[in-house]
């Protein structure tokens, strides 16, 4: 990739060819968990340029002019012009957008933030951040530049959210021959590496038994959830976030999907429920007995899979406990530092059979871990 930014700019700390920078990621993990797992890892590379479908600016002025603006290596002010680690799609149109505000004094003053969100079609989704009161008159300026740009804007500052047309995109997932819809909100986490993800979910869905129960924690929208259903025969899922939960509803009906039961409960919450030790009225309309992972089910003979996506925390310490009655545990970790932590733990009760490195985030240091295990029997 060229960037003229390069060793400059903080966003990209391993600012040297791609293969350099996967090469030293790869030996450092292999390296990393050799104690816990000494096979080869399976690699999943990303596109090197143009593979961001979901990126964040501030917004620099001077009397003169307007520019993006990023955190250098010394975490220092750096004016950008380009940054074409973002789709093309947020490429083509970052130049456009600031060339049609700086002359705009509604739409550019206290103008601080801005962030992109894209699809594979080109749909793009951008929120402009403010210090100020968003009135009728920005509102208008907003919408000539939203139809003369071809986006969707919604504007944002202190307590105050102005949806122009609406406030999602709509993407398409080809997975394994098959189609899957989604709805990505703003505000609420997407994968900012779209084909990386589709790679991902191909790769669980590769690498998995199939059959009897699934129980998904940390949910979000659906992204794995959805795809996941069609390989086991009933799922409940689990998500503290109410924006999450609604789009994963709506994920469901655009995929005619009726085998998952999405709840609005954190982690340890299910727990709680799932051991009896709390009554919820959010689990009232479920029956956990249903499920093959629910210790007396009529089903627990049946398989059962959980499936953990947990935040860079990782895995307290009663959903370790939970997943080990699991037959199989799904484990996608966005913090190799605690995924190792909780694999100690794991592996004191199952074994890994399968362990992958997904390259979300190109250039930079951060690198994504998934690992499937079985139980010992």
């Amino acid at each position: 990739m060229n960037c003229e930014y390069f060793n400059k700019c903080g966003s990209c700390n391993l600012a040297t060819n791609y293969k350099t920078q996967l090469y030293y990621k790869y030996q450092k993990e292999h390296y990393h968990f050799g104690d816990l797992y000494n096979k080869k890892l399976d690699l999943i590379q990303s596109e090197e340029e143009h593979f961001r479908n979901r990126a964040e600016f501030r917004v620099f002025h001077t009397d003169n002019s307007i520019s993006y603006a990023m955190n250098d290596m010394d975490k220092k002010l750096l004016c950008i012009n380009s940054c074409p680690i973002v789709s093309q799609p947020i490429y083509d149109l970052m130049p456009k957008l600031l060339d049609a505000i700086k002359d705009n004094e509604i739409l550019r003053r206290k103008f601080f933030t801005v962030e992109f969100l894209s699809s594979l079609d080109g749909t793009t989704l951008v929120t402009m951040i403010y210090h100020k009161k968003l009135d009728e008159q920005w509102e208008e300026k907003a919408r000539e530049l939203e139809k003369e740009l071809n986006i969707y804007i919604i504007g944002r500052s202190r307590k105050q959210k102005v949806i122009l047309s609406k406030d999602y995109i709509e993407e398409k997932l080809p997975i394994n021959g098959t189609t899957y819809n989604m709805v990505y909100h703003e505000g609420s986490f997407t994968q900012p590496n779209t084909k990386v993800n589709i790679k991902m979910i191909q790769w669980v869905l590769d690498n998995i038994q199939e059959g009897g129960d699934l129980c998904e924690l940390y949910c979000g929208a659906g992204n794995f959830t959805i795809p996941l259903s069609s390989k086991f025969d009933k799922v409940l899922a689990t998500e503290i976030s109410k924006t999450s939960i609604k789009a994963a509803k709506q994920n469901c009906e655009l995929n005619d999907v009726s085998n998952i039961n999405f709840i609005r409960m954190s982690s340890e919450e299910f727990v709680e429920g799932l051991n009896e030790v709390r009554e919820f009225r959010r689990l009232k309309d479920v029956n956990l007995n249903d499920y093959s992972f629910k210790k007396g089910s009529p089903t627990q003979d049946q398989h059962s899979t959980i499936f953990l996506d947990p935040p860079r925390a990782g895995l307290d310490e009663t959903t370790t406990k939970l997943s080990q009655d699991f037959e199989q545990i799904i484990y996608i970790s966005c913090n190799p530092e605690t995924l190792h932590r909780d694999l100690e733990e794991l592996l004191k009760t199952h074994e890994i059979k399968h362990f992958a490195l997904f390259d979300q985030f190109a250039y930079s240091k951060h690198i994504e871990c998934g690992v499937v295990l079985n139980k010992i029997i």
